[in-house]
């Protein structure tokens, strides 16, 4: 079942989203050389309460951490640890804020200092699939436009896409229905209505699209090594389009 919500409803989403923008925005700050990822997860984990939220990831279906921290071939839900960022590394940070009980959700990939010209280009051709898959966002259409349009910039540069992971609508729980493959499918065919919530979030990898489950039950890497990016905006569909609950 695909809900709708209300005006209330969005306005504590849009302060979720806010509250997830300006954490990668402070993310954009601390990321480099030297730090580990689990002091990012503690200045995340900080940022997000002193917001009056809560982090929506921390113990969700058991993971320990307020956010995820996924290096190079790692695709999703790195756990922070111990590791320092090296020069060169890739870092993909998901983050989930909830307040009042209601979920935002967004993710970004950041730059290390110097990383080859074919890593950054796959940063912002993933980046360009999830704005190209929110330009068709509007009531009335198929939810598989979506999925058209950011698989068509996957195959336009070569890319992988990650099949076994997909966006998802959001509200009260962190995953509500629908799931949103980054690929032309059959299945997408909700049309979508004023009022729907959706985590819209391309995952590309530079090579093969086909990944493993690590030991620690959570974080996926690519089977090839090839590193990987991953963008995620929560929005909202409006009478006429969409609103980016995630970002400014």
């Amino acid at each position: 079942m695909v809900s709708t919500k209300t005006e209330s409803e969005i306005s504590l989403m849009s302060y979720a989203g806010k509250v997830c923008y300006e954490l990668l925005e402070l993310m954009e700050t601390k990321v480099k050389a030297g730090i580990t990822t689990k002091e990012l997860d503690q200045i995340a984990e900080k940022f997000i309460r002193e917001k009056g939220c809560t982090p929506s990831f921390l113990n969700y279906e058991g993971y320990p951490a307020s956010i995820c921290t996924s290096i190079n071939e790692e695709v999703v839900h790195g756990i922070p640890s111990n590791r320092k960022l090296k020069n060169g590394d890739i870092i993909s940070i998901d983050v989930g804020a909830c307040y009042k009980g209601y979920h935002g959700d967004t993710a970004r990939t950041y730059k290390v200092g110097n990383i080859s010209n074919e890593v950054s280009e796959l940063m912002k051709y993933t980046k360009e699939a999830l704005y190209k898959g929110l330009s068709v966002i509007k009531p009335g259409i198929k939810l598989n436009e979506i999925c058209k349009a950011v698989e068509s910039v996957a195959k336009e540069h070569g890319y992988g896409v990650i099949r076994e992971l997909t966006g998802h609508g959001i509200g009260t729980d962190m995953h509500e229905d629908p799931y949103i493959p980054n690929y032309s499918n059959n299945e997408s065919e909700l049309i979508l209505k004023e009022g729907m919530t959706l985590a819209i979030e391309p995952m590309f990898s530079l090579k093969g699209r086909k990944v493993w489950l690590l030991d620690d039950d959570w974080t996926i890497i690519t089977q090839d090594g090839s590193p990987a990016a991953h963008y995620e905006h929560t929005i909202v569909v409006t009478k006429d389009g969409y609103k980016i609950l995630t970002g400014e």
